[in-house]
């Protein structure tokens, strides 16, 4: 059986004669990060904590009626989260006088202005802070439009005006995603979106009628998603028409949802009100659970592909939509969380105003396709088989077969399984993930690349990111999904047996 370092060689890098000071950077230093109760967000946390905790404050945004609800969730939903365990194994007695002296709850909502700070409490950190870090998003990608818009797009910009009153400000990190880039196809280029910039422009050619394309005016949308909330009658058809809305508006633009729309126009109007303020903005792809720190398989709640990975093993998911040939570009979390701080280190020691983009992502560099993520699914739950209500183990389970599009999955689903209530949630899934399912776009890391060049072997032994050296197949079968069925899908007996195996 292989051992858990084939899944994330640990060969050193060739030491390189520069190195970035991340360590130097960090130590001293004031934060202040969004979204503090995020997979993102604390996966970051723990990992400062453990590396420098000589750090000074980190301050945490968190979304709570008050100063004693905000410390009840900073210690329910992170200090004493399971991911903390290693760091308070570390400082034993010590860990809670850490934490409580280094982490500090605010109460504040991003949509708000002043980031719904209390406002002597707004002034105090506006004068200390050093570096603002932006977790903050709505993921859902089938959203209402007002709900997606107010924290995704109008977050940023409550976010720019706070940042401009930082006198110490050295670095802002907006966290955005990869798929910001919508249905671009090719090598993807790690390049920011401009104020009111569209993929529907990108998409005109001399075949193409000769209709403008449609204009993006950030503040008319808002003003759309606002005036037809107020026409609509108050009843149940509220929530999914504005659902609708958003996919409307996101289609007329050329994204793929809602999402990705807002997440996009986030990003512009952090461009256009940096002004001097160095920003770098991350583009995760797909973030699933941590290879390897603080331990491998950690993971928070049902993500993207854990619905359907889960599925294949009730043997509930037989067939489903996609080209099997298709690159689906994962990033594990701790990975973007070594990115994160290598580049905040690199622009904030520099300080430079100026915009930076790099793409965390996997797919030019080591590429894993559905037919392999699916099969990979399948062998592993074959020997590590799911039990249904009686008890029963699931066995049986077969090779995947791929459909075309929704059309077709859908009419064969329902001619195949007449009675069958798993066919609408399949038919449902199936809508969500097809644009992912069919994306023939490959995100270039270049930018990332050229980070890890900067790292010192010293460096990149502590904050490693080099995803080309994951084996995918074994970090699927050994750490991953493992990891779903610990954290997310809450077995125990199975993971024990599971890990006996592997030793």
């Amino acid at each position: 059986m292989s051992s858990v370092s084939m899944s994330y060689t640990t060969t050193t890098p060739m030491e390189s004669r520069n190195q970035i000071g991340i360590v130097d950077f960090l130590k001293g230093k004031n934060y202040l990060i969004t979204g503090a109760t995020g997979f993102v967000a604390k996966v970051l946390v723990e990992k400062i904590l453990r590396s420098v905790p000589n750090v000074r404050k980190i301050y945490l945004l968190i979304k709570a009626k008050d100063e004693r609800t905000a410390m009840k969730r900073l210690r329910k939903e992170i200090t004493e989260t399971q991911l903390f365990m290693v760091l308070k194994q570390i400082h034993g007695v010590y860990y809670e006088d850490l934490v409580m002296n280094k982490l500090i709850p605010v109460v504040g909502d991003i949509r708000e202005p002043s980031l719904g700070m209390d406002a002597s409490l707004a002034t105090m950190i506006a004068k200390e802070v050093d570096v603002i870090i932006n977790s903050a998003a709505d993921t859902t990608f089938i959203q209402r439009y007002d709900i997606s818009l107010n924290l995704n797009t109008k977050g940023p910009f409550h976010l720019m005006g706070f940042a401009n009153k930082c006198r110490k400000l050295c670095l802002l990190l907006h966290v955005s995603t990869a798929y910001v880039n919508g249905n671009r196809q090719g090598i993807v280029l790690e390049k920011p979106f401009k104020m009111g910039q569209t993929l529907a422009e990108e998409m005109v050619t001399s075949k193409t009628p000769t209709m403008p394309p449609p204009v993006l005016d950030i503040n008319a949308e808002m003003k759309i998603a606002s005036d037809f909330l107020k026409s609509l009658p108050d009843d149940n058809e509220v929530h999914q028409k504005m659902i609708n809305l958003g996919s409307e508006r996101a289609r007329i633009f050329g994204w793929t949802n809602v999402y990705v729309f807002t997440k996009a126009m986030g990003e512009m109007i952090i461009d256009n009100m940096r002004g001097d303020i160095p920003v770098v903005i991350i583009r995760p792809s797909t973030i699933e659970s941590t290879v390897k720190e603080p331990f491998p398989g950690w993971i928070q709640g049902y993500r993207v592909l854990e619905p359907v990975l889960m599925a294949i093993g009730r043997d509930e998911l037989r067939e489903f939509i996609g080209d099997p040939k298709v690159v689906l570009d994962i990033i594990p979390v701790d990975l973007v969380v070594n990115a994160i701080i290598a580049a905040m280190a690199k622009h904030g020691r520099a300080s430079k105003p100026e915009l930076k983009v790099y793409q965390m992502t996997s797919g030019v560099v080591n590429p894993f396709e559905f037919q392999d993520i699916f099969e990979t699914t399948r062998k592993h739950f074959a020997s590590y088989p799911l039990v249904d209500s009686q008890g029963k183990k699931i066995i049986g389970l077969r090779r995947m077969k791929f459909m075309s599009s929704v059309d077709s999955y859908s009419s064969y689903m329902r001619l195949t399984y007449p009675n069958d209530n798993m066919v609408k949630r399949n038919i449902r899934m199936a809508k969500v993930y097809e644009p992912f399912m069919f994306y023939k776009g490959l995100f270039d890391n270049g930018n990332i690349i050229k980070l890890m060049d900067e790292m010192s072997a010293e460096e990149m032994k502590n904050f490693d990111f080099d995803v080309r050296r994951i084996d995918w197949e074994y970090y699927f079968s050994h750490i991953h999904i493992p990891g779903i069925r610990r954290h997310a899908y809450k077995e125990t007996l199975v993971i024990v047996q599971m890990t006996n195996a592997k030793l």
